[in-house]
């Protein structure tokens, strides 16, 4: 069953001056089948993201076909053509914007060069900045603008991180690598006393789970469990000499861990001895 066409769309209620960054409308559309806009050029970006559904983008020549999760950007002047699917017609929401500022922001996130279409996958977060960009403009606040730029600024940032980390990339290598081990260690150096989870981290930092922990692994050698493991056995070997009024069991629990058998057992493998005979050694120093 083809579902029924809809189209709305909200401007900005402030101001549409297009200044050096600002968005200027934005909107959503349950297309009907087969239905084609173009060929024709905008004096703005246009960008839109595939809520369900499947189509067709061409631009420059190349035709490319897209379904849910897929993003495509038009740029200024540029000469465009997509259309919904004649079987299965796609919902998309789409944000307007434009200024001077803008060609260096799409360009910084990669979207540049010819590259225009980012597969952002389940990343649902796109969709949701974008209705949150339609409420603030509902809103009529006077501030709607600066809402909306903000929002568009994260939508931006994540196209960015889709084009350049897809999940079939063969290697995270060089300086990008080494920016992401230290992302995951910043987040764990501040996180590993509380019951932290992987995916959880991997959702944060805005990755998948699968994929971050290969690359961390590929540049060092464990795998970011075992690296919180090592961590918080690390800071309570701190704490069991500096902190000689706190019992194992407050250690555990204060470098993350909830059972204290457990902590003394990892200790133990990882350190050859016990917490307790670790601390009277010391105490013996």
């Amino acid at each position: 069953m083809i579902p029924q066409d809809s189209y709305m769309v909200v401007s900005n209620p402030v101001s549409i001056e297009y200044g050096d960054f600002n968005v200027l409308f934005t909107g959503e559309s349950q297309t009907k089948p087969g239905h084609s806009i173009g060929p024709k050029v905008y004096d703005f970006y246009l960008l839109h993201h595939i809520l369900s559904g499947r189509g067709t983008f061409t631009v420059q020549g190349t035709e490319y076909p897209l379904h849910a999760g897929h993003s495509f950007l038009i740029e200024p002047e540029q000469l465009v053509q997509y259309a919904a699917d004649e079987a299965d017609p796609w919902r998309y929401r789409w944000v307007a914007f434009a200024g001077s500022r803008c060609s260096e922001l799409v360009s910084s996130v990669g979207l540049t060069n010819g590259r225009l279409v980012v597969d952002s996958q389940d990343n649902r977060r796109i969709a949701s900045y974008i209705r949150r960009i339609r409420h603030a403009f509902r809103s009529r606040g006077p501030y709607a603008h600066l809402q909306a730029g903000g929002l568009l600024q994260l939508i931006l940032a994540e196209l960015g991180d889709a084009l350049r980390l897809p999940d079939d990339q063969p290697g995270y290598a060089g300086e990008e690598g080494s920016a992401l081990v230290q992302q995951v260690i910043r987040y764990l150096s501040t996180q590993y006393a509380e019951p932290v989870s992987i995916e959880r981290m991997a959702e944060t930092i805005g990755f998948n789970r699968a994929y971050l922990s290969r690359a961390f692994k590929r540049h060092t050698g464990m795998s970011p469990v075992t690296f919180l493991l090592r961590l918080r056995i690390d800071k309570a070997r701190r704490l069991l000499r500096e902190r000689q009024e706190l019992t194992v069991e407050q250690i555990a629990a204060s470098v993350g861990f909830q059972d204290p058998l457990y902590f003394s057992k990892q200790f133990r493998r990882i350190y050859g001895q016990p917490p307790t005979s670790y601390r009277e050694e010391m105490r013996q120093l």
